[in-house]
């Protein structure tokens, strides 16, 4: 019997076929593009940078959506993975630790060296990976809290590779959430006749605020429920994630330690940051998702703004048992409606 020469060619057809479609052959993915569940944890090199990257879902071809966390160092995988993983049903969900928070914290690294503008670096080289190796044209930005204007920015730049952005409690102005948090936290002392607060208000001082300072006077948005409304507090969801595994207490120290590092490196350009005046019009479909209890970043100043906003498309939902961490305490509603408004702009 001859040798079947189309079976020895079968292997080299289907390798030709998986780079057609975007997906690499020199990269740890060639079973993705046949629709297979995919759990695929990747260190994406990004200059004298390590960043990490998780991508999860049923299909790989299922519509592709891009996770950009608060802080900026406030990388909280652990927590989107515990609260809302149902989007894994129906999504390529892609989880990334920006530069300086997570796990792709580096100790060593020059935190001078963090900025909007290098954010917004990674974030491209972030986007294009994705695109080339799941084969996608255009995926959808969800943000959160800061996540959501580095979201913004960034399809400004390049709305040919962004399909929506959608803000969870989004920073549309550092100077003014500071001036608000300010503003909450001295009224509900005042009102509850907390002398220590009031104390503690008055050693901060008025906006605009230092890192530390700021995150102080978070402290007492949090106590106020300016922050979580009803559950879980920000502690219990921690303990929830280590309970459950998605994060060990061991990193839990790192975390912190990048947050406060990347907010202190980045505190005068947050505080700076405007989109009000900054972007004004944008060329993708933008939708906001807005805690009615959110004084961390008020969530009137964000439905105004999206209000003023040009957009080919624009949405407002409101979460009205929620503050400041739509996701995780109102998950399954925040799943549904994410889910909702992506499978109305997937092309």
């Amino acid at each position: 019997m001859k040798p079947d020469r189309s079976a020895r060619l079968r292997p080299l057809v289907a390798c030709i076929a998986l780079m057609l479609g975007a997906c690499h052959a020199t990269e740890r993915l060639p079973f993705a593009c046949a629709g297979n569940a995919i759990d695929d944890t990747q260190q994406v090199s990004a200059g004298d940078a390590s960043l990490y990257l998780l991508v999860r879902g049923r299909r790989c071809d299922a519509p592709l959506l891009l996770w950009l966390h608060g802080g900026p160092g406030g990388a909280q995988t652990p927590l989107f993975r515990l609260y809302d993983a149902a989007l894994e049903d129906g999504f390529l969900v892609a989880y990334w630790d920006q530069r300086g928070a997570g796990l792709s914290y580096d100790p060593e690294a020059d935190p001078t060296q963090l900025s909007i503008e290098r954010h917004l670096g990674d974030l491209d080289r972030i986007v294009d990976r994705l695109r080339a190796r799941y084969g996608k044209r255009r995926l959808a930005l969800v943000g959160h809290s800061w996540g959501s204007a580095l979201g913004l920015l960034y399809a400004q730049r390049h709305p040919g590779k962004v399909a929506v952005v959608v803000g969870v409690n989004p920073l549309v102005s550092g100077l003014r959430a500071q001036q608000g948090q300010y503003a909450f936290a001295r009224a509900r002392a005042a009102e509850r006749g907390d002398h220590e607060a009031l104390e503690r208000l008055r050693a901060i001082g008025e906006p605009p605020l230092a890192a530390a300072d700021e995150l102080r006077l978070q402290a007492l948005v949090d106590r106020y429920g300016g922050y979580f409304h009803r559950r879980p507090s920000f502690t219990w969801a921690v303990i929830a994630g280590i309970a459950s595994g998605y994060i060990a207490p061991w990193d839990i120290p790192s975390y912190i330690r990048a947050n406060e590092v990347s907010l202190a490196a980045m505190q005068d350009e947050l505080n700076a940051l405007d989109l009000g005046r900054q972007l004004t019009s944008i060329a993708v479909p933008v939708v906001f998702m807005l805690g009615r209890y959110d004084r961390q970043l008020d969530a009137q100043q964000a439905a105004d703004y999206v209000e003023g906003l040009s957009a080919p498309a624009k949405r407002l939902i409101w979460f009205e048992h929620s503050a400041h961490h739509i996701p995780f305490e109102e998950p399954e509603r925040f799943v549904t409606a994410l889910g909702a408004v992506l499978k109305a702009f997937d092309e």
